[in-house]
């Protein structure tokens, strides 16, 4: 394998059983997002709708995130090495790059935001003064990015109260919503006001792990086989996936808000619970500045010295975008991250699996920039958001996907590419 991509190899002794590679998956969905993509579902279908479209939705996330572990356990390479072949070394580094700065930084925004209205509701609530929103944003936006540039070590401790905390919390939301609100009669009765159609639930359904698919290899690379990557994708996504957005759809049906915040208050729990919230979104936002701010310096060529600058830009732009109100435009941005990610596993599938037959002997990264795939990633993510927001068709990731597999396997074989050998 050539050496511009061996060095990030993984080797055999590293090998990991498929229940820890599972564990991350498990732990990546117990989060705010997962939550408010459950309420926004709610605001257009019934519970049995949003189980059909979490299914298929996570069900379509599973299959392309198998294909990106089985090759990233064939190679033991991560998913920027992958793409090197699809891509070439310059297009890897600059489009995953880019991607993944856009999708950190807009993900901080919007949890970022998050904070903000929590933080100013918890303290109307308790004290009957209104702080202005953007006001609560912009301080807890800089107080996670700060976090992540001066105190990234304290990260773990923050974690050991916030994810156990907001478990408990999703327990009481579920009892709350349930038992305590007398919500089954309610959830059973429901029909929503403006319904959606399927189409439109699956596409918000894989949207909400859409980037975790695409990068699955950085973490299936520590797989022994490629079955174990098939157990702890399915295992570690499915029944956590499906089950926090129906805990997000549950509680916004019986609340009958699909704010989060709104939610936790009108179920009974607005201080503790808003704390816990505040307390998650920190330290998600801080892994988001600190990704986003990495992503930065790959597109900028400049070493991993200078994280504390690209994470403060990184965490000050999310915290711009919460502050004019990101948040407010979540639905736009799931859309834009349903058309544009999938599109990425379409072309490294369609360059390891078709042509180069599922073998890793016949990875060959490329020089430069491979046009092919740059090309392929444009036409299908270009489908998949006309599909999504134009003219409905179909399912957008899927369409998206299927576009770049088709385009790639055509152009890889009238535009030239260098491959770079041992």
């Amino acid at each position: 394998m050539a050496s511009v991509v061996s060095g990030f190899k993984i080797p055999q002794e590293q090998r990991q059983n498929w229940l820890s590679i599972a564990s991350i998956w498990l732990g990546s969905m117990i989060c705010i997002p997962a939550l408010m993509v459950g309420g926004y579902l709610a605001q257009g279908f019934s519970i049995g709708s949003i189980v059909l479209a979490c299914l298929l939705g996570f069900g379509i996330i599973v299959v392309y995130m198998c294909f990106q572990g089985m090759q990233a356990c064939d190679t033991g390479l991560p998913t920027v090495s992958m793409a090197t072949a699809s891509l070439g070394v310059a297009g890897s580094r600059y489009l995953i790059s880019l991607l993944l700065g856009v999708v950190c930084i807009g993900w901080f925004g919007v949890q970022a935001g998050v904070c903000g209205v929590s933080f100013s509701a918890m303290f109307g609530s308790l004290t009957g003064v209104t702080i202005p929103v953007w006001i609560s944003t912009i301080v807890s936006g800089a107080l996670m990015f700060l976090t992540a540039m001066y105190g990234y070590k304290a990260v773990k401790y923050l974690n050991y109260i916030a994810v156990p905390a907001l478990i408990l919390v999703i327990g009481y939301v579920v009892i709350a919503a349930l038992f305590l609100q007398n919500g089954i009669p309610v959830i059973a009765t429901y029909k929503p006001a403006q319904p959606m159609t399927l189409v439109a639930g699956i596409n918000l359904a894989v949207a909400s792990f859409a980037v975790g698919g695409v990068i699955s290899g950085d973490y299936s690379r520590y797989a022994k086989n490629r079955k174990d990557v098939i157990l702890s994708s399915a295992v570690g996504l499915l029944p956590i996936g499906i089950g926090m957005l129906l805990v997000g759809a549950v509680s916004s049906i019986v609340a009958g808000e699909y704010d989060i915040t709104k939610v936790l208050s009108n179920l009974g729990l607005p201080a503790v619970g808003l704390i816990a919230l505040i307390l998650a979104a920190w330290t998600t936002n801080i892994t988001n500045a600190y990704s986003g701010g990495l992503a930065i310096s790959n597109f900028l060529g400049f070493t991993e010295e200078k994280f504390k600058l690209t994470t403060g830009i990184a965490g000050a732009i999310g915290t711009l975008l919460a502050a004019v109100g990101i948040l407010d435009r979540f639905t736009t941005f799931l859309g834009i991250i349903t058309a544009f990610v999938p599109p990425v596993a379409g072309v490294i599938i369609a360059n390891y699996w078709i042509i180069g037959k599922g073998k890793s002997e016949n990875f060959k990264p490329v020089a430069g920039i491979n046009w092919a795939g740059i090309i392929s990633f444009a036409a299908g993510a270009v489908i998949a958001y006309i599909t999504a927001n134009v003219i409905p068709f179909f399912v957008a990731p899927i369409n998206g996907i299927v576009i770049s597999v088709a385009v790639y396997i055509i152009l890889v074989k009238i535009i030239p590419a260098q491959t770079i050998e041992e």
